[in-house]
């Protein structure tokens, strides 16, 4: 009997090594149960195993039964085509040690919404300062067609994480689930699925106060400048840090297929405008070519007006009409992309404005315009054409408003200089409902104008789709001044 027990001990033991050279088949946390998966395209699923481990996947919707098998590392990854269905659907995935079950995946349209504090902010909104609409927001935001997906902040990584360490997983949105997600990107999500009538999945991961360096991978931002994080504590102000972000918040999501994304931020780099041209495009230039999905479409919001110190000063370190400058002039620097202006709700002594509804629509505009060929829904404000001396004045032509520019009452926030670049409070008037006149009995012989050019300004100038014109300037002057109102 002692023998024949042995026997089987030794039996077990053996059988119970050869289990355990199988690892358990993991998957990362953004491919789960509940997750919408870009419709009509080809998409990734990928995870981890045992080295040369052979991984069978079988979809609801396609006959044929995948495999893939895992390289010496025990990476694995392998591409599902999918479809325009509107029903659920499942995917099985085994291996010797492993059978996972993902259900509820539907097929839609995936965007990422990332960016600081004003794209965090969620739909309950701060710390005394609201959201604009939340409380019937949240109550009506019953959406099975609606899927939230969060990375949760928490302290950065010095090296590319594989897999997000905090996360709420994809689930419907609900009262539950979206009160504390992005009010910005819930907006905009909630009124894709209802126009596109397809579901939606919006993929949200942010950070308040974060520059854009923390979001750019440690490659290319070591083209910019020296990164060596060694001896650097990165639990202290992760958002300030290059790189950090990026490795643990943005790395882990590539390459889970999207449409495309939104991105509000800007306020940290406030005080390096060229700096911020160069480095946000070689941020989407990265993420696109990581994504390895083409040029897909990016749209971004133009910081609104705020009382920061140094208001109604013309230097550049100390007035954020230079940032909206660079963040309007980084459209030609990153195809496919487009901007929301907010010269008109911004809120003077709080930087988190509470009209998030109005940008994610403005954000939404350019989407269905742009890349779901709604042709007929204008997404952009006035922008400054060319200028000519008329009466006196500079008459100050302008495009996109094809149907005219309108002002709710009286149109402010000009000024004008002549040579000996000093700007002085301006009166404008609109010609023709097309162009806009402006003059000042202090310059008799004017050669510049600008517009909204403050930290704190109240836009006045719009088309008739009551979308904003941006603050503008017809000089490229770094020594001008200004007579102060």
């Amino acid at each position: 009997m002692k023998k024949t027990a042995l026997v089987f001990l030794l039996t077990l033991l053996v059988l119970t090594a050869q289990q355990s050279v199988y690892a358990k088949v993991k998957l990362p946390a953004i491919v789960s149960s509940n997750m919408v998966l870009q419709r009509n395209t080809t998409v990734k699923i990928w995870g981890w195993a045992e080295a040369n481990e052979k991984i069978t996947i079988k979809t609801s919707w396609l006959k044929k039964t995948l495999t893939v098998e895992a390289d010496k590392e025990g990476n694995w990854i392998i591409d599902l085509k999918t479809n325009n269905s509107k029903e659920a659907q499942s995917i099985t995935i085994k291996s010797i040690s492993s059978d996972i079950l993902l259900e509820n995946i539907l097929f839609g349209e995936v965007w990422l919404c990332s960016g600081q504090s004003n794209m965090e902010m969620p739909l309950k909104g701060y710390v005394g300062q609201p959201t604009y609409g939340s409380a019937q927001a949240i109550a009506k935001s019953n959406n099975p067609n609606l899927r939230l997906f969060q990375v949760t902040k928490y302290s950065g990584s010095k090296t590319p994480l594989k897999d997000v360490e905090k996360f709420s997983p994809w689930q419907q949105a609900s009262p539950a689930s979206v009160t504390d997600f992005s009010a910005v990107a819930y907006f905009y999500g909630s009124q894709l699925q209802e126009i596109l009538d397809v579901p939606v999945g919006i993929i949200h991961s942010s950070w308040s106060g974060s520059c854009v360096e923390s979001w750019i991978s440690p490659e290319v931002m070591s083209t910019f400048q020296k990164v060596d994080l060694k001896d650097v504590d990165i639990s202290v102000k992760p958002k300030e840090i290059p790189t950090v972000l990026y490795n643990s918040m943005i790395n882990p999501l590539i390459p889970y297929t999207i449409k495309g994304m939104l991105w509000y931020q800007g306020e940290s780099n406030r005080d390096e405008p060229e700096k911020y041209k160069k480095l946000f495009p070689a941020m989407v230039e990265d993420w696109r070519k990581r994504w390895n999905i083409g040029n897909f479409p990016i749209y971004y919001t133009q910081i609104a007006p705020f009382i920061y110190e140094g208001n109604n000063e013309y230097i550049e370190h100390k007035n954020t009409a230079f940032i909206r400058e660079a963040q309007y002039q980084c459209l030609d620097l990153i195809p496919n992309s487009g901007i929301a202006i907010t010269m008109d709700i911004g809120t003077k002594d709080y930087i988190h404005p509470p009209k998030k509804k109005e940008v994610a629509d403005r954000l939404l505009y350019n989407a269905l315009n742009k890349t779901y060929s709604f042709k007929t829904i204008e997404y952009a404000g006035p922008v400054f054409d060319s200028m000519e001396i008329k009466d006196g004045g500079l008459n100050i032509k302008l495009k996109n408003a094809d149907n005219g520019v309108y002002v709710y009452d009286t149109l402010e926030g000009f000024e004008i200089a002549g040579n000996d670049k000093i700007f002085y409070p301006a009166k404008a008037k609109i010609l023709d409902r097309k162009t806009v006149l402006v003059s000042s009995d202090k310059v008799l012989t004017p050669v510049a104008v600008r517009y909204g050019w403050d930290n704190w300004v109240v836009g006045t100038l719009f088309n008739t789709n009551l979308l904003p014109a941006s603050s503008f300037r017809t000089d490229n002057w770094t020594d001008a001044t200004k007579i102060k109102k």
